[in-house]
Formats: structure tokens, sequence, C-alpha cells
């Protein structure tokens, strides 16, 4: 199609926790800097500390911010306000285009907001399923919601495309572009090596646990709370008897993590349980950490791309391809599992090179400007 009478075409990204703002700041960056398209961005705030840290060291500035979280909101009281919120943002932008990445409220709403005004909608990471509409929950629903709705499915992966073309989605609206994961990794490390007082915060920790086997812990999975992190905290105990072994463990705020992972593990030696990293810290743990033990998404497709197995601790996993290509194992709950695989992994250096070296499947940092191209060849 011939765009070149109609003017730049006008993206509205939206977007509310850290996760998405860590998958949609190379997208922002990309339709910034491109001639074709006028770039808008609405944040929500769903994560209103933990966003804003990634805004201001990838130097967004929203156009509209919702700031809608309260304290203990239902899910139902968040999405009722998410949809008529960013309809308002909607109206006043009048955009050719909404974005949405991924699987949250916000994700879900903007989708349906949009559609609500017959504005396409362009999915960010689509088709990623477990099968379980409880594991995770409620994010499997918000992503197959996503799905009915979007006329731009942007597919991290070949397995994600087959899963949307099994729910009859129109195969010419699906598209395989990697993960724009990969694309926020590569900005970070190469600004990391640039200005390295960005993470200098671990260098004290760094330095503690100098000549051991860093396992970096992530857990903050709500169908793990309760027995599930009872059984994690377990694992982290029994593998940090080994010596050589340390634990850094960025504890969510959740208090149904926080209270179980203090009360089981504060005042170990080798276990440092620190307050939640914004995203420089967090890419730097991965850089120095020999192993990677999480029950998060994002953490699966980014721990692969510096080279370091990832042992994920639930037991369904929407992205299999991690786990088929060898850098990822589902290990569960199970505390027995995670030790047995855990120290596997420690003590077999054939085990750990094969998860080590093997190839990422979710993409080459060159993602969001295959997306920029969908966005102008698909309107």
């Amino acid at each position: 199609m011939d765009h070149s009478m109609a003017g730049p075409r006008r993206i509205l990204t939206v977007f509310g926790t850290r996760p998405e703002a860590i998958k949609l700041f190379p997208l922002v960056h990309a339709l910034e800097a491109d001639d074709r398209f006028e770039a808008r961005v609405c944040v929500s705030a769903q994560h209103r500390g933990m966003l804003d840290q990634v805004l201001e060291i990838t130097a967004i500035t929203p156009h509209h911010d919702l700031d809608v979280m309260q304290p203990d909101q239902s899910l139902d009281a968040l999405t009722a306000r998410l949809v008529t919120g960013i309809g308002g943002v909607i109206d006043r932008e009048r955009p050719d285009w909404v974005v949405v990445q991924g699987d949250t409220a916000t994700a879900m709403t903007g989708a349906l907001a949009a559609y609500y005004r017959k504005i396409p909608v362009a999915h960010v990471e689509a088709g990623l399923r477990s099968g379980n509409i409880h594991h995770p929950w409620p994010e499997e629903v918000n992503r197959k919601i996503i799905g009915s709705i979007a006329a731009l499915h942007c597919a991290p992966t070949k397995t994600a495309r087959a899963a949307l073309l099994a729910e009859n989605v129109d195969p010419a609206a699906v598209h395989v572009t990697g993960n724009t994961v990969i694309d926020a990794l590569h900005w970070i490390t190469a600004k990391l090596e640039r200005q390295p007082d960005l993470a200098s915060g671990l260098a004290e920790l760094e330095q503690r646990f100098a000549g051991k086997r860093i396992i970096a812990v992530t857990s903050h999975r709500r169908e793990n709370f309760g027995e599930g992190m009872q059984a994690i905290a377990c694992a982290i105990r029994r593998l940090v008897a080994r010596p050589e072994v340390a634990v850094i463990f960025p504890v969510h705020l959740n208090p149904h993590v926080r209270a179980v992972m203090e009360s089981e593990l504060a005042g170990i030696d080798n276990v440092a349980l620190i307050e939640p990293l914004d995203y420089p810290h967090f890419a730097r743990l991965l850089a120095i950490a020999d192993l990677v033990l999480t029950d998060s998404g994002g953490v699966q497709e980014e721990a692969p791309a510096l080279g370091k197995p990832v042992l994920v601790m639930r037991e369904t996993t929407e992205r299999p391809e991690g786990v088929e290509a060898g850098t990822a194992k589902l290990v569960g709950t199970d505390a027995d599992r995670i030790v047995a695989e855990a120290g596997r992994l420690l003590d077999d250096r054939e085990a750990y090179q094969g998860m080590a070296r093997a190839h990422n499947p979710f993409g080459d940092g060159r993602s969001a400007q295959r997306i920029c191209d969908l966005l102008w060849t698909r309107g």
C-alpha cells in the first residue's frame, strides 16, 4: 500500500508494568526514530516505582499516565479503571494503531478499549500459551482475549505462531518477529559497558561472593504462594549448605513472598536477600550468575541470551521453546527436584555446558525494527 501521501502514522503504545516497559522500550525507540510514525505513549502505572525506573533509564516520557494502582485493588476494579482510562486516552489521541505487549491487565484492557473503537491492535509477544487458564493466572486468559482482538500478532517464535494458527487466527496477520526482550538486553548490556556505574550497587555482593558459584533466584508467581514458596525456600536452604554456592535473591515486595523468604533464609551467610533490582542491576545479576532459578516469564528468555541455564520453578510454561532448545528446564516447586537439578548443573560440567551453549530461541535483537515495518505495511 502507498502511504506516501498519508503523513506519519500515529501509534499509541500502552503499557503499565516493568516487564512490559522493558519489552516495549526498544519498539518505542524505533518508532521515535522513524519518520513514518508519530509515537505516543500511555502508561497505566500498574507497577509504579518499578515502571518509573525503566522509563528513566530508557529516557521515555509518557504522554499519558493513568496512575491506576490503589491498595488491595481487586482485579475487576482494576480492569474497570483501566478500560475506561485507556479508552479516554484513545479518544483524545485517535491513533492509527494501539500496541500492547504480553499478558497484563493493562494489555488486555488496552486491546479491549481499542476494539470498542474499531482501532486495530498490534500484539507484541503474541501466541504464548500454557494451555491452562489457571496457570499462569490471570495472564493466560488475558493473552487469549488479546489474541481474539488483535489485527497484527507479533509472535516471538514459530511455536507461538503455531499456537495462534491452531486458534484459527488469520495466518496473514501472524508474523514471527523474535522477542523484543533480546533487543532490550542488547541495549542495556551495551549501555552498562559504557556506564558501569549504572549497576555498581552489586559490587559489594560481587566482592563478598567472589569465587563462589552464584545462583540468581526470582520468585513471585501467585500460583506458587503458600506451599510452593515454602518448598522454594527449603530448596535454597539446602543448596547453600554447599560451601561453594551463594544465592542472590531480589525478593518481590509481595508479602506472600517476602514473609516466607525472610523467615526461612534471613541470616544465612551465603544468601543475600536484597530489595528488587532496577533493570541495569538485574542485567548485571544475570551476567554474574552461574545459573538462574525462577518462576518468572521474561527471565526464561533473558538468561539464555547470556548463556545462563534456567531452572523454571513452575509446573507449566508458556515458553516451551527454551525447554525444547535445552536452555531451560521445568522443575516445578518440589524441593528435592530443584536441589537435584541445580546440583547436577553445579557438579556436571557437561550438563552445564549443554544448557549454557544451547541456541537461544527467543530472538536476535532486531525484533523492534521488524515490528515497525509491519505497522507500516499492514495498515
